[in-house]
């Protein structure tokens, strides 16, 4: 986040928020004027107003009713009162299922899903404590078998989980950042261009195919076709090759759509 101060009004640039940058101005006290004394000039400065944008995000979750009281309160007391909620309205009641988690864990699901906040496995499907493995990282990337990624998955393979579903989303920061890599230069985030280069063979089908949509629309069909990808390289385990040839494990892709309230899942 880049700030300027001129004349008491600050401007605020964010890449925050979905797929455009948006800029907020914030309120001053005094009208704001040339900053150069010397100048001959004393009229105000033009100014190109953004259309109107919350300055300050609130809990997803917070109801209407509460979403004042949410946004003023501190880091520390927003956890403490949502697990006493937890406690009282899940831990509590549900004590019977805590104590045969006390003992050990088999989820039936293993969940790949992006990092992104707007996206919660455990929300969007309302899993219970126990019930789902979730491994959440940038764009829901999945990479090609190798002895680094093999061991990392080898420990929930143990668990002997049944199903498998990748979920991509709408309006994915990961997803952009691909297709806005061009084919001569970077992004100038080595970490992320490395990681999600993972899904290149998508964004490649994506400009092929589809070479006359807009970027946005580009975008939301790269969200699925990167799903593809990582549901093929999921296939090269062979701990998951072997699950699917026994049919003892399913292999799914999903797409949530935030923005429509709607989801969707194929069978690989």
């Amino acid at each position: 986040m880049s700030t300027a101060v001129l004349n008491g009004c600050c401007f605020l640039s964010s890449l925050a928020n979905g797929s455009k940058s948006r800029t907020t101005i914030l309120a001053s006290s005094s009208p704001l004027t040339n900053p150069n004394p010397s100048s001959s000039s004393s009229s105000p400065l033009p100014l190109v107003f953004a259309s109107p944008h919350l300055v300050r995000n609130a809990p997803v979750l917070a109801t209407p009713s509460t979403l004042a009281t949410s946004v003023e309160m501190e880091s520390v007391q927003r956890l403490k009162s949502g697990f006493e909620q937890f406690k009282k309205e899940v831990y509590e009641k549900k004590s019977e299922v805590f104590k045969q988690l006390a003992e050990g864990q088999s989820p039936k699901f293993l969940v790949f899903a992006c990092s992104d906040s707007r996206v919660c496995p455990s929300v969007l499907f309302n899993f219970q404590p126990g019930e789902a493995f979730t491994i959440r990282n940038i764009a829901n990337m999945v990479p090609p078998y190798d002895k680094v990624s093999s061991l990392i998955l080898y420990e929930v393979f143990a668990f002997q989980v049944e199903n498998i579903i990748v979920i991509g989303h709408s309006r994915c920061g990961g997803i952009k950042a691909l297709l806005s890599i061009k084919d001569e230069g970077t992004l100038g985030t080595d970490f992320i261009e490395d990681w999600v280069k993972i899904c290149s063979a998508a964004k490649e089908t994506v400009k092929k195919e589809h070479a006359d949509l807009p970027f946005e629309e580009q975008c939301s069909k790269l969200e699925k076709k990167a799903v593809q990808v990582s549901l093929e390289n999921l296939k090269t385990y062979p701990y998951v090759k072997e699950g699917l040839e026994k049919k003892t494990l399913a292999l799914y892709g999903g797409y949530y759509d935030f923005v429509n309230g709607t989801f969707e899942t194929w069978e690989a």
